[in-house]
């Protein structure tokens, strides 16, 4: 695996056409504090620096990956582990990971936390990246409408004491649920997307195949299993 490996060089960015960053990106702000926001373009485009993995030259014939965690770095924790990744990927038809080589847990450094972010699909690779160990996450400016829907959706809430200090709180099994029918699905979009070559079509449809294959699928494997679907007002109530 050492020959696929090395730091980001032109050339491997010539050959990434279709880099795409995480929809999730918060920018940064006063020490200790973060806030979404960042409204990114295909003029306005940040790259956290990670380390390029070659894409297979080979038509792969089987659903085949690898995945490398790296240590998440101090005050942060990986969300899932690399078995959960596995078992939710397994949940997918095989052709839909035939084009995955790799998934990196990276780690965060000081760097990416001015621009920190939950996934990156760049190549054949996936990244997902690490959240604050006590899972709640400090923002300087309030949530747009679409941050608290998505919230909300899968059982976040957010909190604030004035207009600059907002916090977005997770449980355990929410920000579980989040990465793995939100954030890696949302990759994984963008991976399989071969149409769109636009940020916004690209998000667009990375969007779409998150609700369809991620969130519409939990939901569905929880009305199955006879619990209480997951709706808003029954996930937040009197909390």
């Amino acid at each position: 695996m050492n020959n696929k490996r090395h730091h980001i060089s032109n050339r491997a960015l010539r050959r990434s056409r279709n880099v795409v960053q995480s929809r999730s990106f918060r920018q940064g702000a006063a020490a200790n504090q973060r806030a979404r926001g960042l409204d990114k373009n295909e003029q306005n485009q940040f790259t956290p620096p990670e380390t390029w993995y070659e894409p297979t030259e080979e038509p792969q014939q089987t659903s085949d990956y690898q995945i490398i965690v790296q240590s998440p770095g101090k005050g942060y924790r990986h969300v899932v582990t690399p078995q959960q990744v596995r078992e939710r990927l397994a949940q997918l038809p095989a052709d839909m990971l035939m084009p995955l080589d790799f998934i990196q847990l990276s780690r965060m450094t000081r760097k990416k936390q001015s621009f920190p972010c939950y996934g990156m699909q760049w190549g054949s690779t996936l990244y997902l990246y690490p959240i604050e160990v006590g899972l709640t996450e400090f923002y300087g400016r309030p949530p747009s409408p679409n941050q608290q829907v998505e919230a909300r959706m899968f059982g976040a809430r957010w909190v604030n004491s004035n207009d600059h200090d907002w916090r977005l709180v997770w449980t355990e099994a929410a920000i579980r649920d989040y990465y793995l029918n939100n954030v890696l699905i949302h990759e994984l979009g963008h991976l399989l997307d071969h149409r769109n070559s636009g940020y916004t079509d690209r998000e667009r449809y990375a969007e779409w195949f998150a609700i369809e294959h991620g969130y519409r699928r939990s939901e569905r494997e929880d009305q199955r299993a006879e619990r209480p679907p997951k709706r808003v007002v029954r996930r937040h109530h009197n909390r």
